[in-house]
């Protein structure tokens, strides 16, 4: 082993009386080797330029993310002109095709900034309420950061900020969605899965009278397991990833059968359905309790969401929940107030599958207005926050918007649904698969009031926590095995935060 030799002469000495250099004999101590740290450093500060752990970056060829900026996002802008150019060759009047060129011309500015790695600039002020959020963490963080080098989940939503942009500085085409046909045309290919639900859920729940109060909790507790995963599974069509699908492809993705979802239930690698389940429970027990969706996906995934907000409804187990969409079109297929309203109404006066039968179209009718009732009722209601279409992450939801926090922090649970909600909540670092999740979404588990937080999530991206102890073992198994199994949204997790509930602010 080589010695170590340290300078003994100090900073006032003179070097005469001691050697210049004492060696150190460590023959004693273990050989020198590598040593993988498995946590990565934590900065004792948390910002967009210094995350928990490693943020992944457009520039990281071995993530999606490079592939997201590199193809992905260029090939859904190209999808926006064509749906653009298509309304426009519709139009007639003068000045509203000039307005909407120049929409297009926007666009393409867009594509050049996009596919050439521009510098980051700010947003124009359109009258949106988010413009400030924006732009102070362009200026505080982002300055000089082009589309490759900023984190993947800043430079991505930016982009979609940057396409509303494009269309909220015009004249008539403010609230233009340019993903709409995409959302209503997949929705129309959904059918089989659509009625095998309708039929199902048509008529209001009821559990039989000849059961035992253990039999009617165990009856209850099964089919909230089972429509728990039609909710979850139902994020796998997901329109920024599968625009290309074929009928029989989304039909496959979709099956919500018993048997596919015992056979799926295997895949969800982080699973707390029965802490989730045991939450659930005792909201009844209080006299029932609010449950809030922060949604994700419009279409089927939207209209899973609502089977299962029925259900929650009807046995008990919530008596309000609150809804949370997005204020305009964003990440292809994300809800918008739009499509909340044109699900509901197709399903009561819709024409949209033509080959159904009379019994399917009215189960579903029945079902769309039961819905439509709760609304009137106050049951459920659909609310869109600034904050959701900005590029923070919710580590900074308690500080960039304390008035939706405090909000939140009035719900008795809290399901973020879909994999853009779960990489904002855990600031989509490469952390260890082993992370607990409540360590991963930071402040959101921490912070006095925190919601408990249920996350439902399809992996369709690199960040991957909440996989318990063996999680990395589990991560490292299936990264030989299935190189792919972190994008395929073929694996799930359920996690849970227990939130600070006794910290809770109320008001009068």
């Amino acid at each position: 082993m080589s010695p170590v030799t340290v300078n003994d002469q100090g900073p006032g000495g003179t070097g005469t009386s001691a050697p210049d250099r004492v060696t150190l004999h460590l023959g004693h101590l273990p050989s020198k080797h590598n040593i993988q740290a498995h946590w990565p450093r934590t900065p004792t500060r948390v910002d967009p330029n210094n995350p928990p752990w490693p943020a992944y970056r457009g520039y990281h060829e071995y993530s999606f993310a490079h592939a997201t900026m590199q193809s992905r996002l260029p090939t859904i802008l190209g999808k926006a002109i064509e749906d653009a150019t298509r309304t426009l060759n519709t139009q007639s009047s003068e000045d509203i095709v000039v307005d909407l060129a120049q929409c297009i011309d926007r666009m393409g500015e867009l594509m050049t900034d996009l596919s050439g790695n521009a510098k980051l600039r700010p947003i124009v002020d359109d009258n949106e309420a988010d413009v400030a959020l924006w732009n102070k963490e362009i200026a505080k963080y982002f300055q000089g950061k082009d589309f490759m080098n900023a984190p993947w989940l800043f430079a991505e939503a930016y982009k979609y900020r940057r396409l509303h942009e494009a269309f909220s500085v015009s004249k008539f085409w403010r609230d233009y969605d340019v993903f709409y046909r995409q959302k209503c045309d997949t929705f129309s290919r959904s059918s089989d899965a659509v009625f095998e639900l309708s039929l199902r859920f048509a008529d209001p729940f009821k559990l039989s009278s000849d059961l035992s109060a253990e039999e009617k909790l165990e009856s209850e507790r099964l089919m909230f397991h089972e429509l728990s995963q039609v909710c979850l599974w139902g994020n796998a069509t997901d329109l920024s990833l599968l625009i290309n699908m074929t009928e029989e492809q989304i039909k496959s993705l979709q099956s919500t059968g018993g048997e596919s979802l015992a056979a799926t239930e295997k895949n969800i690698l982080g699973n707390h359905l029965d802490r989730f389940w045991d939450h659930v429970k005792t909201l009844r027990e209080k006299t029932g309790g609010r449950i809030d969706f922060v949604l994700d996906n419009a279409g089927f995934e939207l209209y899973c969401d609502c089977v299962y907000a029925d259900f929650l409804l009807q046995s008990g187990l919530a008596n309000q929940i609150r809804f949370h969409g997005k204020r305009y079109p964003w990440f292809v297929s994300d809800v918008t107030k739009k499509d909340w309203d044109w699900l509901l109404n197709t399903m009561v006066y819709g024409q949209l599958f033509p080959q159904a039968s009379d019994v399917e179209l009215a189960s579903l009718r029945r079902l769309g207005m039961r819905w439509k009732q709760y609304e009137k009722e106050g049951k459920w209601v659909y609310e869109q926050h600034p904050f959701w279409c900005t590029g923070y992450t919710y580590w900074d939801l308690h500080s960039e918007a304390p008035d939706l926090f405090l909000h939140l922090s009035r719900s008795d649970l809290v399901i973020f649904k879909g994999d853009l909600n779960h990489r904002k909540l855990t600031y989509d670092c490469a952390a260890p698969a082993s992370t607990p999740f409540e360590e991963a979404i930071g402040p959101m588990a921490s912070q006095p009031g925190a919601p408990v937080i249920v996350s439902m999530r399809t992996i369709k991206s690199d960040v991957v926590v909440g996989l318990g102890p063996n999680g990395d073992d589990i991560a490292k198994k299936l990264d030989e095995t299935e190189p792919g199994w972190k994008i395929s949204g073929k694996y799930a997790v359920v996690l849970l935060s227990e939130g600070r509930p006794g910290e809770k602010v109320r008001f009068a």
